[in-house]
C-alpha cells in the first residue's frame, strides 16, 4: 500500500486561520468526490470555523480519563477502520493524554500515513523543536508541546497561512480568537506587534528554507549546475591569512544590503591534509562568520579555483568574494593569481576581488606613509648597502666580458646603478656611488689599466662629464623621490581625514572610528580616555571606547597620546609617531 500524503497548514500564531484553511481544503476535496473524514478538529468556539465542518463526516472522539479528569482524543482506530482517502487532523504538535497508543498526535498521523491515508493538518511555527529557544526569547513563553522538525520537513506540501500583526490583533479585539476574559492579557503579552512580527518572520524564513531544499533536490535530480538566482548566496573564500577578517566583514555588509541573502565562508584544504593557513586564525574566522549569521564550510582540493567553483555550483552561490593576491607581481604573472583564474572559469557567477592591507604591493589604502620611506637613516643605509653590492658586482661582470666592454659602455651602466641608488636613498648615497663608480671606471676601463692615471684627454673629459651627470641625475632622482613621498603623504592624509569625517556623518560608533585611526597610523591599539575631574590629586581615567589588543587605560601607559578636549585624550600603543603623524592624529 502506498504511503499517504501529508499536507500542513503552517501559521505564525494562533488565530491566523489554519483550522479554517484545513476545513476549507476538506470541503474542496469532498466536492471533488474524495472520501474525506474529520479525525479531529478544534474550532475553539469560532462559529465560522465550526460551520465549515458541517457536511463532512466526523469520526467521534475517544473519551479518556486521567487523574480523575475527562478528556477526548482522536479515535485513531476508528479512523483506521473507516479507511478514508483523506483525514483532517488539527494541531499536529498536540500531546496526547497519557494512556494513548502514542505520546504525540504526529505519531498518530504517521500511522495514518503508513496506512495509505492522506492527512491534512495544522501547525504553529512556535511548536517546531529547533525554534523553541528563539520563540522563548521573543515571547517569554516556553513551549511545552514541540514537534521534531524532521516530521514537518517530510511533508509533501506546506502552505503558509499568514495575517499581518495588526489584523490579527483586530481579530483578537473582536473576540474571534480567545474568550473575552483572555483578550487583554493576550494583547499585552503574547500578541504584541513586535512578537507577532518576529514569529511571522520565523515562519516565512523556515518555509523559505524548505522551498530551497526542494529546489536543490530538483536541481540535483535534473543535473542542473548553473546557478539560479532565486536567492542571493554570497561565498567568501578564506585562506587562513590575516586578511580573512576584512573579507568576512566586507561580505557581511554586501549580504546585509540584499534582504534574504545568505553568507557562506569556504576554506579549501589541500588533499595532503596539510593546512596552508594558521589553524588558530581559521578558528577565529569561523567564530566570526557564525557570529555574523553566516555558515563555515571546508572542502578538499589542490586546484583552489576549481574547488571554489565546484562548491559554489553545488550550493547555488551567486557571488564569490576573494581577497587580492598576497603574491608578488612576478609570481602572479608566471602562474596567474587565484582571483584571475577563478574569474576566467566562473561563468555566470559574479566574482568580487577585495583589496586589503596584506595584498602584494599594497601599502594599505589609507595607511599613512612613514617618513623613512623617503628620507631617514633606514633609506640612507639601505642605499649605501645597495651601492656597496651593485658597484663591485657590476664591475666584476664587466671585467669578465673583457674586450667587449669599453669605457663608454661602462659609464652608461654605472650611471644606471647611480640612478637606482639615488631613487632609494637620495642625493648623498648617489654622490658617493657616483664618485666610487668614477674611480672604478678609471681603474679598470681607462688606459693605463689598473691605475688611477688617465692617458688620454678625451677619457678625462668623459670621466668628469660622467661624474657631473651622475650627481645631477642623483639630485633629480632624490628630489623626485621626496616629491613623490610628499604627494602620497598628502593624499593619504586627505583620504584618511575624509574617511573619518564621512564615517562620523553616517553615525559610525566610536569603536569603528577608533579602528580606522588604528589602521591609518599602523598602531596596535587605540583608546579614547576620559578624565574624572572629581579627583584632582590623582586623576582617574576611564575608557570610553577602545580597539586592538591590550588598549591603554591611561595616557602614560601609551606610546602616543593626543588631547581631544579638556577631559578627553586619544591614547595609542604600537610605535612612536613622527611630527607629521602627530599633526594628523591631532586633526
Amino acid at each position: 500500500m502506498a504511503r499517504g500524503r501529508l499536507r500542513i497548514y503552517l501559521g505564525a500564531a494562533p488565530g491566523v486561520g489554519k483550522t479554517y484553511a484545513m476545513l476549507k481544503e476538506g470541503q474542496r476535496l469532498a466536492s471533488a468526490g474524495a472520501d474525506v473524514v474529520v479525525g479531529f478538529v478544534e474550532p475553539h468556539g469560532r462559529r465560522p470555523t465550526a460551520a465549515l465542518a458541517e457536511g463532512l463526516e466526523i469520526i467521534s472522539r475517544r473519551a479518556m480519563k486521567y487523574r480523575e479528569a475527562s478528556f477526548t482524543e482522536m479515535d485513531l482506530d476508528g479512523v483506521l477502520a473507516r479507511q478514508p482517502q483523506a483525514a483532517l487532523v488539527d494541531e499536529l504538535a498536540h500531546t496526547n493524554v497519557p494512556g494513548s497508543r502514542h505520546a504525540k498526535r504526529w505519531q498518530d498521523v504517521e500511522e495514518l500515513l503508513d496506512a495509505g491515508i492522506d492527512v491534512v493538518t495544522t501547525l504553529n511555527v512556535q511548536h517546531l523543536e529547533s525554534l523553541g529557544d528563539v520563540v522563548r526569547q521573543i515571547t517569554g513563553v516556553p513551549q511545552r508541546e514541540t514537534l521534531p522538525d524532521e516530521v514537518a520537513r517530510r511533508a509533501d506540501q506546506i502552505e503558509l497561512v499568514d495575517l499581518p500583526p495588526e489584523l490579527l490583533r483586530r481579530r483578537m479585539l473582536h473576540g474571534e480568537i480567545y474568550p473575552s476574559d483572555r483578550i487583554e492579557a493576550a494583547l499585552t503579552h503574547y500578541f504584541r506587534v513586535g512578537n507577532l512580527t518576529a514569529l511571522r518572520e520565523l515562519a516565512l524564513l523556515w518555509l523559505a528554507d524548505r522551498v530551497e531544499e526542494g529546489l536543490q533536490r530538483y536541481r540535483a535530480e535534473h543535473g542542473i549546475t548553473t546557478p539560479w538566482e532565486t536567492r542571493e548566496r554570497i561565498m567568501v573564500a578564506l585562506t587562513g591569512g590575516p586578511e580573512g577578517d576584512t573579507l568576512i566583514r566586507r561580505s557581511t555588509r554586501i549580504s546585509a544590503r540584499v534582504p534574504g541573502s545568505e553568507l557562506l565562508a569556504l576554506h579549501v584544504v589541500p588533499s595532503d591534509g596539510l593546512p596552508h593557513g594558521d589553524p588558530a586564525t581559521l578558528a577565529a574566522q569561523r567564530a566570526l562568520v557564525e557570529s555574523l549569521g553566516g555558515s563555515y564550510h571546508q572542502t578538499t582540493g589542490d586546484d583552489i579555483p576549481e574547488a571554489l567553483l565546484q562548491f559554489a555550483e553545488a550550493e547555488n552561490v551567486t557571488q564569490i568574494v576573494l581577497g587580492a593576491s598576497r603574491r608578488g607581481r612576478l609570481s602572479t604573472f608566471l602562474r596567474g593569481g587565484v582571483g584571475h583564474r577563478t574569474i576566467r572559469r566562473s561563468g555566470p557567477i559574479d566574482v568580487l576581488v577585495i583589496t586589503h592591507e596584506h595584498a602584494a604591493g599594497s601599502t594599505s589604502a589609507l595607511r599613512l606613509p612613514h617618513p623613512s620611506r623617503a628620507t631617514g637613516p633606514r633609506r640612507f643605509w639601505t642605499a649605501m648597502l645597495l651601492a656597496a653590492i651593485m658597484l663591485p658586482g657590476l664591475t666584476a661582470l664587466l671585467v669578465l666580458l673583457g674586450e667587449h666592454v669599453d669605457l663608454s659602455l661602462a659609464l652608461v651602466l654605472y650611471l644606471l646603478a647611480v640612478v637606482v641608488v639615488a631613487l632609494v636613498g637620495g642625493l648623498v648615497p648617489a654622490l658617493v656611488a657616483a664618485l666610487a663608480a668614477g674611480l672604478l671606471a678609471d681603474y679598470y676601463f681607462t688606459p693605463p689599466m689598473h691605475s688611477l692615471r688617465v692617458q688620454h684627454l678625451a677619457d678625462v673629459i668623459a670621466l668628469v662629464v660622467y661624474v657631473v651627470t651622475a650627481v645631477i641625475v642623483g639630485m633629480a632622482a632624490g628630489a623626485a623621490a621626496r616629491s613623490t613621498y610628499q604627494a602620497v603623504r598628502a593624499s593619504s592624509e586627505a583620504r584618511a581625514l575624509s574617511r573619518l569625517a564621512t564615517a562620523m556623518m553616517h553615525g559610525q560608533d566610536l569603536p569603528t572610528l577608533l579602528e580606522q585611526v588604528r589602521e591609518d597610523f599602523g598602531l596596535e591599539a587605540v583608546s579614547l580616555l576620559e578624565r574624572d575631574t572629581g579627583h584632582a590629586a590623582e586623576p582617574r581615567w576611564y575608557v570610553v571606547a577602545s580597539t586592538g589588543e591590550d588598549p591603554p587605560e591611561r595616557p602614560y601607559d601609551a606610546d602616543v597620546d593626543s588631547p581631544v578636549g579638556d577631559d578627553l585624550t586619544l591614547a595609542a600603543r604600537g610605535r612612536p609617531l613622527s611630527s607629521d603623524d602627530q599633526r594628523v592624529l591631532g586633526a
